[in-house]
């Protein structure tokens, strides 16, 4: 008997999988269980029918990507921060600030995508990778300079 996965099935199959398994089987076990239902014509047509949309969906996704890695790779962001003397940084800039960073520039990258060692805490320029979907990268440029100081007023 045919029959569609309703979840997940250990030594069966994933969810969506149309599989021919024993009457009983079915009967007695996956549709008692609500595990599974049968497999019938209109319902095989249906399930083809979302695979190739969800493959349609995944080709826009992967193209959008990509278009968003040509974009950001290479791109240059400056910003200016309060330092010391020795150029060091009162704060730090971390994932979170870049992703804001770029966020001004119009890119929606998330601070997870952006790959970072340690926060950045000296003025200078830092070559930051960032790991896009689809095993996609893109490298970026922060350019960290010293924000003017104000002369204090007596």
């Amino acid at each position: 008997m045919k029959v569609i996965l309703l979840k997940d099935i250990e030594e069966l199959g994933k969810k969506g999988e149309i599989k021919n398994v024993a009457d009983g089987y079915a009967r007695n076990f996956l549709f008692a269980q609500n595990l599974a239902k049968p497999a019938t014509d209109e319902l095989i047509k249906q399930k083809e029918l979302e695979k190739e949309e969800e493959l349609v969906e995944a080709e826009q996704e992967l193209k959008e990507i990509q278009e968003l890695a040509s974009k950001v790779d290479g791109l240059e962001l400056e910003t200016k921060e309060k330092a010391d003397e020795s150029g060091n940084l009162y704060g730090s800039i971390n994932e979170l600030k870049i992703s804001e960073l770029l966020k001004e520039r119009g890119f929606k990258i998330k601070k997870t995508q952006i790959k970072i060692l340690d926060p950045i805490k000296q003025i200078g320029e830092y070559q930051i990778k960032i790991n896009l979907d689809h095993g996609l990268e893109a490298e970026i440029k922060i350019i960290v300079s010293e924000e003017a100081k104000q002369p204090q007023q007596s």
